[in-house]
């Protein structure tokens, strides 16, 4: 959509183009006008790289209690039990909506095929190939498409989130080299997680935290920012992305070996390769930094070559096809792999309606915590917490936006040509916000990553600190960081429109993609900040969470970190 054909308002802005915004966008009831706000095309999300499935107990042998009972027994007792219950028991009706749809899941004669997965007690999870995120964004997607009541502005990025009378009612928003404030009854964040803080992830690049980032900013509280969940096996190699290499890879007799051929995962652990993922995960993290270099860089290698070729060429075609892209030729040569940062547990506080702690201002997905996952997710919940509480917007009731509304404060106009446009940014400042891009990822992983330990932590907290006051110091953020902190709280129209029309200000393309840079690396500093502080703060081990100061877990930490502004707290007890 052209911004020019851009209404000043809609009922619902959506942020995020991924299975949580796609499906919440199509549960809003069709009498609301939504905006779908997407950082690249609709296509582009982690929900699309999702390889393994949906959970749900849809089974005759099983039923959403053994489900329930998995998924508390995996998130090591921080579930939220009421959103457990609502996941598990509304799953059979989100799959049911999917087949609807077209959704093409794999069959076992007339049936949908289940397959069983780490933790779980009974087969329930359903699947498209090893592809099955795709299946369900593409199907999604097409449904959204064909909405006459959404409206998608694909390439666009949010800057921050527009508060008025301590209620959420738009954001600031660059599309189309355009700079404007867009006005809205409820603002739902499905932004996904922030993988991207990490020098290993297997999230794409728009993975940048930022809907948590903004949602700080704007005063909401966060919770359990420390619980990552880290696969051990992820495709590292030059310019690929982090793709994973299932576990089921290890399960067909893969062996995990280092750069002598050594079998070293039985240094660790007397299952070696096949024990559970996160003592995985500490056995190549732990090997690398004994034998690394730059141990944030390095990788060992999973040999596919002790698995006949036969059973490789059945059971991983798409493992197959994606190295074989790279270069790789598995029936040769090992695959280099490390541990990456996968999913975020935590995130913002958010109840079983996806309501947060700010009025109007909805989150749903990764970049939420409702509570399902604890302090580790239970394999193939994600794409389902995605569908239950997206689904859970067809229950969304607003109050009528008052169009026209004047604003309360006038926007102070700057002429952005005058500043910026005209003239490239000097390029010492575009070297400076690119050597942060790659130093902040570096450092999260090394002292926030797999192990932790406080003074890692702290030196790791002290340097972000200085960074930030670096970044502070930039042109960019003196100039336009400062104009956007300032901007109103009221109704802004769009150029050709007599009100406020000097608050809308085109810019060049060159500066349309510093800012982008400049907000995403805002926004990486403020997630690199709040793991870090929220990792430092709990003082124990716990799913994803993993001290090796505090080895063990701790009944007297069973209990939630709560974030707001720069109050780290805990929160009551958990029954």
């Amino acid at each position: 959509m052209s911004y020019s054909k851009l209404p000043s308002s809609f009922d619902v802005l959506i942020i995020g183009g991924g299975a949580a915004g796609l499906f919440a966008a199509l549960r809003v009831p069709s009498h609301y006008r939504v905006g779908l706000i997407t950082k690249e095309t609709l296509s582009l999300s982690a929900s699309d790289w999702a390889q393994g499935g949906i959970a749900a107990a849809i089974d005759p042998q099983d039923s959403p209690k053994f489900h329930i009972e998995d998924t508390l027994k995996a998130g090591a007792g921080l579930c939220d039990s009421e959103a457990v219950q609502l996941l598990a028991t509304q799953a059979a009706d989100c799959i049911q909506s999917l087949v609807e749809m077209g959704v093409q899941f794999d069959r076992k004669g007339s049936q949908l095929a289940l397959t069983l997965e780490a933790a779980h007690s009974h087969r329930r999870v359903l699947h498209a190939a090893d592809t099955t995120g795709r299946a369900l964004v593409n199907t999604l997607t097409e449904q959204v498409l064909s909405r006459s009541n959404i409206q998608v502005l694909a390439q666009a990025f949010v800057l921050d989130l527009w508060l008025e009378n301590r209620q959420c009612c738009g954001v600031s928003l660059l599309y189309q080299n355009v700079l404007y404030w867009l006005r809205a009854g409820a603002v739902v964040l499905a932004t996904g997680g922030g993988g991207q803080v990490f020098a290993q992830t297997t999230n794409p690049a728009v993975s940048t935290g930022d809907g948590v980032a903004m949602a700080w900013r704007a005063g909401a509280e966060l919770r359990d920012l420390e619980f990552v969940q880290f696969h051990p096996t992820a495709l590292t190699y030059p310019g690929a992305p982090r793709f994973l290499i299932s576990e089921a890879v290890r399960g067909e007799g893969a062996h995990l070996v280092d750069e002598t051929g050594h079998r070293f995962a039985f240094d660790y652990h007397p299952s070696g390769e096949l024990a559970p993922r996160d003592v995985v995960s500490r056995a190549i993290f732990s090997h690398l930094q004994k034998t690394a270099t730059d141990p944030a860089l390095a990788h060992v290698w999973l040999d596919l070559r002790p698995i006949p070729p036969e059973t490789i060429r059945h059971r991983f075609p798409n493992i197959i096809r994606v190295c074989q892209h790279w270069g790789i030729d598995v029936f040769q040569q090992p695959i280099p792999v490390a541990p990456a940062a996968h999913y975020w547990m935590g995130g913002i506080t958010a109840d079983t309606l996806n309501r947060t702690t700010i009025a109007g201002l909805y989150a749903v997905g990764e970049t939420a915590s409702t509570g399902v996952h604890g302090a580790n997710r239970l394999a193939s919940n994600s794409l389902l917490e995605c569908l239950v509480f997206g689904a859970q917007f067809s229950k969304l009731e607003l109050s009528p936006i008052t169009a026209g509304t004047t604003p309360t404060i006038e926007p102070e106009p700057i002429e952005f040509n005058l500043v910026f446009g005209t003239s490239p940014l000097r390029m010492t400042e575009m070297d400076d916000l690119q050597r942060l891009r790659s130093q902040i990822p570096r450092l999260v992983w090394q002292s926030a990553g797999i192990c932790r330990e406080a003074s890692g932590l702290q030196q790791a907290i002290d340097q972000v600190r200085i960074w930030q006051q670096e970044f502070d110091q930039l042109e960019l953020s003196q100039k336009f960081g400062k104009w956007l902190s300032n901007l109103p709280v009221g109704e802004i129209g769009l150029p050709g429109q007599d009100k406020c029309s000097a608050s809308v200000n085109t810019v060049s393309a060159d500066f349309a993609s510093a800012i982008r840079l400049w907000g995403e690396i805002r926004n990486l500093l403020k997630i690199a900040d709040l793991i870090l502080r929220s990792a430092a703060f709990r003082m124990e081990s716990r799913g994803g969470h993993y001290r090796t100061d505090y080895p063990e877990t701790q009944e007297s930490w069973r209990v939630h970190t709560l974030v707001k502004e720069n109050e780290w707290r805990p929160s009551k007890p958990i029954a």
